[in-house]
């Protein structure tokens, strides 16, 4: 019987509880970062599976202790830790990898294009993820991490000059969305990052330092959407220095 644990908790929270309920929801296709808002049940019925299996899967999940490979648990951190966790993992890979595929994707569109006119339209969707992402970890790293690191030790409150921590993060999680949907265009016009038997390793290779990069990504963006935002938000209304 589906446990009311689950099924009506949101797939953020899932994942915030426990992250390596992540693997679960990343190999049933069900989005825990973007859409980590709506409720595991909500979920299921967008992306048609079937919640038992997810929810008996999530359980088999739990269960497993002692994990070599388990994956960091930003709920356990300072926002400060986590914004510096963020900024050295996340950031970073994709500082060093995105001119990698940059690279990749042009090479394959140019050189199998006018095999496989899909690869055209991976590459405008790569270039138009690149075009959100470059600038979004810029303003993180410049304006929104700073606010976050200055909020939990202050003693008084603060004055941004947005306001409210709120506004730029509104931004961030709109901008999110945008590059999800890139990352889901990349996903579908690749057939879920399979190559064709032809494929030569170049394509290969790049299909998968995608679907590395989606992986990623989720990761990314639901600590930042689900953990660090949230508790951002609270603690500036909450007056985390009195």
């Amino acid at each position: 019987m589906v446990t009311i644990r689950f099924e009506d908790t949101s797939v953020g929270e899932l994942v915030r509880q426990r992250p390596q309920r992540s693997r679960v929801f990343e190999q049933m296709g069900v989005d825990y970062c973007c859409g980590g808002k709506i409720s595991l049940r909500q979920a299921c019925e967008k992306k048609d599976v079937n919640l038992d299996e997810v929810c008996e899967s999530l359980k088999t999940c739990d269960q497993v202790s002692g994990r070599s490979d388990e994956l960091v648990d930003a709920d356990a951190m300072t926002l400060t830790e986590l914004a510096d966790h963020i900024e050295n993992t996340h950031h970073a890979y994709l500082k060093k990898e995105i001119p990698r595929l940059d690279w990749m994707t042009e090479k394959v569109a140019r050189v199998h294009g006018e095999k496989d006119e899909r690869l055209h339209r991976l590459r405008k969707a790569f270039l138009a993820f690149c075009a959100e992402v470059e600038p979004h970890l810029m303003k993180e790293e410049r304006i929104l991490f700073p606010m976050v690191r200055q909020l939990e030790v202050a003693d008084a409150p603060q004055g941004f000059h947005c306001g409210s921590v709120a506004n730029p993060i509104r931004q961030m999680e709109l901008e999110h969305d945008h590059a999800g949907d890139e990352l889901a265009t990349m996903r579908e016009v690749t057939d879920e990052f399979m190559p064709p038997e032809w494929a030569c390793n170049t394509y290969r290779a790049l299909l998968s330092g995608l679907a590395e990069l989606e992986q990623d990504m989720h990761q990314h963006i639901h600590k930042e959407n689900n953990v660090l935002f949230p508790k951002a938000v609270q603690l500036e209304s909450q007056g985390g220095w009195s």
